[in-house]
């Protein structure tokens, strides 16, 4: 048999080994490539705020005059920071414990209601009165406290003549629309967890004392929307399986259709104050007015660059034009 020459047969097959570390190391780099690609994350934005509950028609005060009623009608306002900026002027941030003469997102009613004839007092951070206004916080202060509510003329500090407040306004901030479920009926007034039969328990807990003071009006402010919820990002390697699968990307929870549940129950006339024959208590819907009349179950006038649930100047100036014929007409019907 002839002789065949060694490099007849080594140089194919060295051939073919360089060959085959090439395509291996090409292999490689487009993986290590397409690994890096596939944990950029992606599918960020705004999520999807889910169906909602449809806008419910509130009291219609429409029988009763706008104008102003008697002059001199001493009005408190228990509040926080939403309620410190809804009350004052739009300007420089001066104040303090969140009752502000001026802020960058004041709306200016304090100065309405004056202009109506209203004396307005306050009660905020730094004072018993003023320092709990979650929703769960209302049925304790207003049954251990009403006396020293009634008698508040700004803060901790009594009238010195022993008058008496003549409305009495109260507002939640927009961590109590943050709803974490329904719940189960009859709720519990204590909560603590945030449902909507919780809430709705908390509040009907109120009635019993404010029947006990017919001749005073008190008006609750509903809790400012959120924001809406971002989608956190996701790996690219998800959102390919998501495709091929065909599936949809899962949502996290929504509390905005909830917050509008419940606030729908507050303002209805079927809702929290169906059987409460009193003329003395009254709901202003400032989640509905800052939801843009229902655009949407979130803050349609954030600040922050939208991310902030405070609402903005523009927000809180339209709910101050909004609240001073709906308060003059909850009080002619109130008897001032």
């Amino acid at each position: 048999m002839p002789a065949v020459p060694f490099d007849s047969i080594i140089a194919p097959a060295r051939e073919r080994n360089g060959m085959t570390m090439r395509k291996l190391l090409g292999l490689g780099i487009a993986l290590a490539v397409l690994a890096a690609i596939m944990m950029v994350p992606v599918g960020g934005g705004t999520m999807t705020p889910g169906s909602s509950a449809p806008r419910v028609q509130a009291m219609d005060l429409s029988a009763f005059p706008a104008t102003p009623p008697k002059a001199g009608l001493r009005l408190l306002f228990i509040h926080h920071s939403c309620g410190g900026h809804l009350f004052a002027d739009s300007g420089e941030r001066s104040g303090e414990n969140c009752i502000y003469t001026t802020h960058p997102n004041g709306g200016g009613l304090r100065g309405l209601l004056v202009a109506q004839g209203y004396e307005v007092h306050e009660a905020s951070y730094g004072s018993a009165i003023g320092e709990k206004t979650d929703i769960f916080d209302w049925p304790p202060k207003f049954a251990g406290m009403m006396e020293e509510i009634l008698a508040c003329d700004g803060q901790d500090k009594a009238y010195a003549g022993g008058q008496r407040n003549d409305i009495v306004a109260f507002k939640s901030c927009y961590p109590n629309s943050d709803f974490t479920g329904l719940g189960a009926p009859p709720g519990n007034p204590a909560g603590p967890e945030l449902t909507v039969w919780n809430a709705k328990a908390a509040y009907a807990a109120l009635l019993p004392e404010f029947a006990k003071h017919p001749g005073v009006l008190f008006v609750c402010l509903t809790a400012p929307p959120i924001v809406a919820g971002k989608l956190p990002p996701e790996p690219l390697w998800k959102s390919l399986a998501r495709a091929v699968l065909k599936r949809e990307r899962e949502k996290p929870a929504t509390s905005g259709p909830l917050a509008r549940e419940f606030n729908n129950w507050l303002v209805a006339a079927d809702g929290w104050l169906k059987d409460y024959s009193g003329k003395n208590v009254v709901v202003f819907d400032y989640y509905d007015i800052l939801t843009a009349e229902g655009r949407s179950d979130y803050a349609e006038f954030p600040t922050g660059g939208g991310g902030n649930s405070h609402p903005s100047a523009e927000g809180n100036a339209k709910a101050a034009r909004a609240f001073v014929p709906f308060l003059n007409q909850a009080a002619r019907r109130a008897g001032f």
